[in-house]
């Protein structure tokens, strides 16, 4: 599965500054984001992934 990520007009400058940093592509950093963010244990996750559905609430309305 590949989901589609929206990023704002300055986050996909961001990712790409702190993979160059770290020798690899935007993509790879990305995903090791997503990854560590889905092995985390606890209420941490469960808190990030209400910010993100609630600050996004509008796109995802649009989209579907």
């Amino acid at each position: 599965m590949s989901p589609a990520v929206a990023l704002s007009e300055e986050q996909p400058n961001h990712l790409c500054e702190k993979a160059d940093c770290r020798g690899i592509q935007s993509e790879q950093l990305a995903i090791a984001a997503v990854a560590d963010l889905i092995a985390a244990k606890g209420p941490d996750l469960d808190s990030a992934a209400s910010r993100v559905l609630e600050k996004n609430q509008e796109c995802y309305r649009r989209l579907a």
